[in-house]
């Protein structure tokens, strides 16, 4: 086989850039962190642009169908990004309104009986026998000065976090917009964007490739699109029965605590926890018999939710079974956290159809070809 001049050369810059790589991997890797960083805004943009174009194409379904040309096509796009945009700000503030007023009024309250509370816990019986006799004693010999000092060392260390959070809180906000930002230039051109990317990989990638590239492509559109649309369906159906529960039972906070929950319920199979201690909470600052009563009626319908409702509606709408979506949820937030959580069930979905089909293709190309003898009988 003939070796070609630029065949070697490719290969000897290839060498040389993976000596490189390994050689220096601490800068390597310092300057892949730091690149990282910096396409956080990016990333966060093009997630929030991906979500919000699920709603915004069923606007522009919806908005004049049948204009071809005019005023109505120029304005679909800004109009129904517009409306897409303003239905998650709605909806978080709605949320964002019917909770947080009614999560600082049980702050207040269980601050306001804490005192009593503690008197109460103090004149048990059991309590009293439980502390020392000497715990007079005890007290007197303690060194004051020295626990003063530690409070006001403590205290100066607080204000130095609490300056670090008001800085992550503010490069937290200035990364927030910048996503926001990149997030609308994306929805508004993203028929450009679409052409470009085809045209760049017309010139750059062989057609066998474009084919695969494409076909993955949207294979992980179609899943993760599909997830998302049966995740809120997850979380709306989740809310409803909280919520019905709720009133049943007779739990107070009964319409806030289900609205919480659904939210929190987007992450999957654990966020109703996190909304479900949320509600404990604010339960805790009536009753705290009914907080232990709503925390079984919480695990009893998670429990539920986990095992009928989330694999049927998740898994149906993007064609995994329910074992491997209890399967993904489990290994991806192991490994990932919550985003993993998120993420690992689209991902197995998209993995699943590729080898689905590709089982299927394989099993037609080595098909035995039909007996023609039998055929002519």
């Amino acid at each position: 086989m003939e070796i070609k001049k630029k065949t070697c050369l490719r290969l000897g810059v290839t060498a040389f850039l993976l000596f490189l790589a390994i050689h220096y991997w601490k800068s390597v890797a310092g300057l892949l962190g730091l690149l990282l960083g910096a396409c956080v805004p990016l990333v966060l943009g093009a997630a929030i642009a991906y979500v919000i174009n699920v709603l915004m194409d069923l606007y522009e379904r919806h908005y004049f169908p049948g204009k071809t040309a005019g005023p109505a096509v120029k304005s679909r796009r800004p109009v129904c990004m517009l409306g897409a945009v303003l239905t998650v700000v709605l909806v978080l503030f709605l949320v964002v309104q019917l909770v947080v007023p009614e999560f600082l009024s049980c702050v207040n309250a269980l601050i306001r009986q804490a005192p009593r509370a503690v008197n109460a816990l103090l004149q048990n019986p059991t309590v009293q026998r439980l502390i020392p006799p000497d715990i007079e004693e005890k007290l007197a010999s303690l060194d004051w000065g020295g626990i003063v000092a530690q409070v006001r060392k403590v205290l100066t260390s607080g204000f130095t976090g609490a300056a670090n959070a008001v800085s992550s809180i503010f490069s937290g906000a200035v990364t927030a917009l910048f996503a926001l930002i990149f997030a609308i230039y994306l929805l508004l051109g993203k028929d450009t964007l679409s052409r470009q990317c085809r045209r760049v990989m017309d010139c750059y990638l062989p057609e066998r490739w474009q084919k695969g590239v494409g076909y993955i492509l949207r294979v992980l559109n179609g899943s993760f699109r599909s997830y998302v649309v049966g995740q809120c369906t997850e979380a709306v159906i989740l809310g409803c029965l909280c919520i019905g529960g709720m009133l049943l039972f007779r739990f107070p906070y009964a319409t806030m605590i289900g609205t919480l929950v659904g939210v929190t319920a987007l992450i999957p199979v654990a966020g109703a926890y996190i909304g479900a201690g949320v509600g404990a909470f604010m339960i805790l600052s009536v009753s705290p018999e009914k907080a232990i009563w709503f925390l079984v009626f919480i695990v009893v319908l998670q429990q539920l939710e986990g095992n009928l409702i989330y694999p049927r509606v998740v898994g149906s709408s993007i064609g995994l079974p329910g074992i491997f979506v209890l399967a993904a949820v489990t290994v991806g937030g192991a490994m990932f956290g919550v985003l993993g959580m998120l993420l690992g069930v689209p991902l197995v979905a998209a993995v699943y159809q590729i080898v689905r089909e590709d089982v299927a293709r394989r099993e037609r190309e080595n098909a035995a070809p039909p007996d023609l003898d039998i055929m002519k009988e």
